[in-house]
């Protein structure tokens, strides 16, 4: 496990930068002194993450008191999580200052290996929130009692050199065993998935590897009649190798084969080299984004079955240009895009969708929160020729002819009452 710091900016006459380069090798920050104290000066903290245990936190890290809603805190704090090459975790910790502390913005960075249990992770955070506390506390009255404690250094300690990866960054994972099965007098059940990872990430590449196998069977039995019987798989081969080049561009090589009954597809093997432009720098991805992505490539397909166009196989050509944006700040979260592709063989032949999703902070209290998507569809090239009987469509046996598909929903949340939200309480 290790952590930096990214400096932003500093408090009025407070060497910050020292403070928290000098906690660096202090160690972690016990808690303070046992003394009466007035704990109604402690700064008030609203914590904005999606993955962290609040309860622990609020029971563990006592420095502060807690609030339920950003407008009503001094110190924000935003917490982002990321995937890390190695199969760990990289915790992104943004703290922003509000009212005394209006300005006073910085960073820090904590990784967690793979190997680290759930424990060991809550207790890795509330750690770094304790550090990023500090350089806020140091100017109240509550400053005094603060104390550190620090690991001993040998005298011939030295800093060394990287050990060698054996394993050159590569990271696998395999899945399996997710068997699902249901018996009902009338009705059985069958669905199982397995697959590999093999992920290399380094500062340069991002690589990928991954073959995947889902069956599913279900059987029906019918009082007037025979029974009716489902057999789906669907089977495949992803891969990417994806290098970057500045700190806004990147470059991708993607392909894949699919086998899939469900869609008739015998065979389908595709590949398409890609670009990627990202508005902001790459660093700054778990916080805003705004990214253009354009492929091109070519695909090979065997069908099961004859297509309503008479093809039995195809050699298609096409392309697809894609844009998104994500924003995930203490007012609120933002994620949507745009994309168009078609076939260069007929331009008619096309798909266009626009997605997105947010939660958006109104006033205090009150959020709203919505997700949708419109998606225009006229590249269904591998439907089958025929009717499609009702007992195909309800066993997922076909695909229905379609032009438009619409999802959404929307909802309001709002909260009032006391601002605290010290109190734990995990009876029941």
């Amino acid at each position: 496990m290790a952590w930096c710091i990214d400096r932003r900016s500093s408090l009025p006459s407070l060497p910050l930068w020292g403070i928290l380069c000098g906690l660096l090798f202090l160690g972690p920050l016990a808690a303070p002194r046992a003394q009466a104290q007035d704990w109604s000066q402690a700064p008030r903290v609203y914590i904005d993450c999606d993955r962290c245990d609040y309860n622990h936190i609020r029971r563990e890290v006592t420095l502060v008191r807690y609030v339920r809603e950003p407008q009503q805190a001094d110190i924000h704090v935003f917490v982002t999580v990321e995937g890390t090459g190695g199969g760990g975790e990289r915790y992104d910790f943004s703290f922003l200052g509000r009212r005394d502390f209006e300005g006073v913005d910085y960073s820090l960075t904590h990784t967690v290996g793979r190997d680290a249990t759930g424990d060991e992770v809550r207790e890795e955070v509330n750690r770094m929130l304790e550090v990023g506390l500090t350089p806020y506390l140091l100017h109240t009255p509550l400053g005094t009692t603060l104390s550190v404690e620090y690991p001993e250094r040998e005298p011939d300690e030295t800093s060394s050199e990287a050990a060698e990866d054996p394993w050159n960054h590569w990271v696998f994972e395999i899945y399996g065993g997710r068997v699902r099965m249901s018996y009902e007098s009338n009705q059985s059940d069958f669905r199982s998935r397995w697959g590999l990872y093999a992920d290399r990430v380094t500062d340069t590449w991002k690589t990928r590897l991954r073959p995947y196998f889902n069956f599913s069977f279900v059987r029906i039995e019918q009082e007037d009649g025979d029974p009716v019987s489902s057999r789906t798989h669907r089977h495949g081969f992803n891969s990417y190798a994806i290098r970057s080049l500045t700190p806004h561009w990147s470059v991708g090589l993607f392909g894949d084969y699919v086998t899939r009954n469900d869609r008739n597809l015998k065979h389908r093997v595709r590949l398409n080299p890609g670009v990627e432009y990202s508005l902001f720098p790459y660093e700054d991805a778990t916080r805003r984004s705004i990214t253009f992505t354009y492929q091109v490539g070519v695909s090979l397909v065997d069908y099961y079955e004859e297509t309503i166009f008479l093809r039995t196989s195809d050699r298609l050509a096409n392309h697809e240009l894609q844009a998104s944006v994500n924003f995930e700040q203490p007012w609120g979260e933002v994620d949507a895009g745009i994309l168009g592709a078609h076939y260069f063989h007929n331009a008619s032949r096309y798909r266009a969708e626009l997605f997105g999703s947010a939660s958006v902070r109104i006033v205090e209290g009150l959020s709203l929160n919505f997700s949708g998507s419109v998606e225009r569809i006229q590249d269904q090239l591998s439907l089958p020729r025929g009717e499609t009987s009702a007992e195909d469509v309800l066993l997922d046996q076909r695909e229905l002819a379609t032009d438009v598909s619409v999802t959404g929903s929307i909802s309001l949340s709002y909260t009032f009452g006391s601002d605290f939200a010290d109190v734990v309480n995990t009876r029941f």
